[in-house]
This record gives structure tokens, C-alpha cells and sequence, in this order.
């Protein structure tokens, strides 16, 4: 999981810099809202470039206990594992 969590940053970084233009740095203790300024419109470009990525879905039920970097990245790190978890049992999540 802590290999998803570090890709997970590189991609976070990615976006906010690619897409979303921001042109600090990014670190896993930055609140989402406060230190990289996100609006809904950039929450959503940084949530669907990671379900893009990782082929996960992020619900707005996983956002509620979101705020910073690291708490996304280990949310995405979540999602994977589980999805791998049930791909191999034959089930979808």
C-alpha cells in the first residue's frame, strides 16, 4: 500500500500542477481547501484525474474525511487495494 500512496502523490502533484496550475509545492500535509486553494471545480479535476489513473471511483462519501494530501493519497491507496482485493475473489467493489 505504500507504493499506491507514494504514486498517488507523484499523481496529485501531476494534476495540481498540470492541470490545475499550481505552481507551489505539494505536500501530504497540505489541506486541500486552504493550502492549494481548491475550489469544487479543482477538487473535481484532482478527483477524476485519480480515478483516471488508478481506475478507482471516489465517492462524495470518501470526501467527508478528507482534507489533506495524505489523507487523499491513502483514500486512493484504499480504493486500489480494494479493488485488487476483489478482483482476485471474483467480485467487484
Amino acid at each position: 500500500m505504500a507504493d499506491t500512496v507514494t504514486e498517488a502523490m507523484a499523481e496529485i502533484r501531476r494534476i495540481a500542477r498540470e492541470e490545475l496550475e499550481f505552481e507551489g509545492g505539494v505536500e501530504p500535509s497540505h489541506d486541500l481547501l486552504r493550502d492549494l486553494h481548491l475550489d469544487s471545480l479543482g477538487l473535481t479535476v484532482l478527483a477524476v484525474g485519480l480515478e483516471n489513473r488508478f481506475r478507482v471511483l471516489l465517492s462524495e462519501e470518501d470526501a467527508q474525511g478528507v482534507r489533506t494530501v495524505e489523507d487523499l493519497a491513502r483514500l486512493v491507496a484504499t480504493r486500489v487495494e480494494a479493488r485488487a482485493t476483489a478482483s482476485e475473489a471474483g467480485t467487484h467493489p
